[in-house]
C-alpha cells in the first residue's frame, strides 16, 4: 500500500526486509523437518540454534531457556497454565492486574473457576500497580505472580523488580511471569535485572511475521506442558518447529537499532504528537506522562473512536480504537483508571515504529480536525 501512515503497531508491525529475507531463505533453501538426522534436517535445526542465541543474547539469557511457540498469545497460556499445574500442590492463590492482556486474563480466569484464588490489582489512575500493593497481595500461598512490562493500551511501564522482591520477602513459592510482548525490543530487558522466571514475547511486534512467539524459562524452574507430542524443544511445547518464522524473528531481531537511541527517537516522536494533538483543543491524552514513548492514547470527546478510526482510514491513516485483541468491546483498562464511559467510547491508541515521523503526526493532527467538522458528534 502506497502512501499510508501506519500508526497501529501495537497491534502488529510491518515485516522488515531482513526478515522477509530470512524466511525465505528458509522456506526455500533450508526446509527440512528439524528433528530429521539427515543433512537438510541438520540445517533447519542450526537455523534454530542460531535463533535461540540471538533471542538470549536479546535479554540476558541462556540459549536452552528459550523456547518457541506460536504467538504472544500461546506463550502466555503455556507460561500461566504450565506454571500452576506444575505448583499447584504448593499453594492455591495467583496475583496479576486487572490490566493485563486478555490472552494474560483469560487462561487465569479460567483457573479461577476451577477453585485457584486470584488476586487481581487495581491500577491507580495513572494505570499503575503500586508496590505496596503487589507487597500485600503475595502471601506463602501464592504460587504464580503474572504481570506485564508494558500495557499494551496506555503504555505505563510496571513495576515487575517489586513483584520479585515481594515474592522473597513473602517466602513464597510463586513463580514470576511477566508479559513483555509490548516491552520487548523497544527497552532493556535482561531477565536476572527483573527477576523474572518466565517471560514472553512475540515476533510480530518487532517487524517479524505472525506466527512466531517465545517463552524464556529461568534454567530449573519446572513447568508442565500443556500440550503432548514429539518431544521437540525438551517437551516443554511439543511439535514440529516453524523454521521459517524461527529465521525470521532472527532477522527481526538482527535488524533492531540500539534501544537507547531508539527510545531517544521515540520521545522525540510521541512528544511532538502530544504537543501537536493537544494543540488542536480537541483531544485529551489518556497515557500517563511518563509512558513508554511508543504508545499514545488518546480521546476526543464527542466523536465515537470507531467513526473517527474509519474516517482516518478513509484517509490512510491507521490507527486503533483500543487493543487489537479487545475486537471494539469498550475497554477494560481505560474503565480500570476511572475515566467515565464517554471519554473510553472516543479513545485512540496511537502506536509507533521506527518507522514513523514528525510528518505522520502532522498529517494525523490535520484529518482529526478535519473529522470534527465533518462528522456528527455523538
Amino acid at each position: 500500500m502506497a502512501d499510508i501512515i501506519y500508526l497501529d503497531n501495537s497491534a502488529t508491525t510491518k515485516p522488515c526486509a531482513k526478515a522477509i529475507e530470512y524466511m525465505n531463505a528458509a522456506l526455500c533453501e533450508n526446509w527440512g523437518n528439524p528433528s530429521s538426522l539427515h543433512t537438510i534436517g541438520i540445517n533447519a535445526e542450526d537455523i534454530i540454534l542460531s535463533a535461540k542465541e540471538t533471542c538470549a543474547k536479546a535479554i540476558g539469557a541462556r540459549s536452552d531457556e528459550v523456547f518457541f511457540t506460536s504467538g504472544g498469545t500461546e506463550a502466555n497460556n503455556l507460561a500461566i497454565n504450565g506454571a500452576v499445574l506444575a505448583r499447584a500442590k504448593r499453594g492455591n492463590r495467583i496475583v496479576t492486574t486487572e490490566i493485563e492482556h486478555p490472552s494474560v486474563l483469560e487462561p487465569i480466569k479460567a483457573l479461577e473457576q476451577k477453585g485457584f484464588e486470584v488476586v487481581y490489582l487495581r491500577p491507580d489512575e495513572s494505570g499503575k500497580i503500586t508496590e505496596k500493593d503487589i507487597e500485600q497481595a503475595i502471601n506463602k500461598n501464592t504460587i504464580l505472580v503474572s504481570i506485564m512490562l508494558v500495557n499494551n493500551e496506555i503504555g505505563t511501564v510496571q513495576p515487575v523488580k517489586a513483584a520479585a522482591k515481594a515474592i522473597k520477602a513473602a517466602g513464597a513459592p510463586a513463580l514470576l511471569h511477566c508479559d513483555s510482548v509490548q516491552a520487548f525490543g523497544k527497552l532493556n530487558i535482561k531477565v536476572t535485572e527483573l527477576g523474572v522466571d518466565l517471560l514472553t514475547f512475540s515476533g510480530h511486534k518487532i517487524h517479524a511475521p505472525k506466527g512466531i512467539g517465545v517463552l524464556y524459562k529461568k534454567k530449573g524452574v519446572t513447568i508442565s506442558p500443556v500440550v503432548l507430542g514429539g518431544g521437540q524443544q525438551e517437551g516443554v511445547r511439543p511439535g514440529t518447529e516453524p523454521v521459517p518464522q524461527i529465521a525470521a524473528l532472527e532477522g527481526a531481531l538482527l535488524s533492531l537499532p540500539n534501544v537507547n537511541v531508539a527510545l531517544g527517537r521515540m520521545q522525540e516522536v510521541c512528544d511532538y504528537a502530544k504537543e501537536k494533538l493537544t494543540a488542536t483543543g480537541l483531544v485529551m491524552l489518556n497515557s500517563p506522562e511518563d509512558a513508554i514513548p511508543y504508545i499514545l492514547n488518546i480521546s476526543v470527546p464527542g466523536y465515537r473512536s470507531e467513526t473517527l478510526l474509519h474516517f482516518l482510514d478513509a484517509k490512510g491513516i491507521f490507527v486503533s480504537s483500543g487493543s487489537a485483541c479487545s475486537k471494539g468491546k469498550l475497554s477494560y483498562t481505560l474503565s480500570a483508571l476511572k475515566l467515565d464511559s464517554k471519554r473510553i467510547d472516543s479513545a485512540l491508541r496511537i502506536s509507533f515504529s521506527r518507522e514513523n515521523t514528525k510528518d505522520d503526526i502532522d498529517k494525523l493532527c490535520d484529518a482529526l480536525i478535519e473529522a470534527t467538522k465533518k462528522l456528527k458528534r455523538a
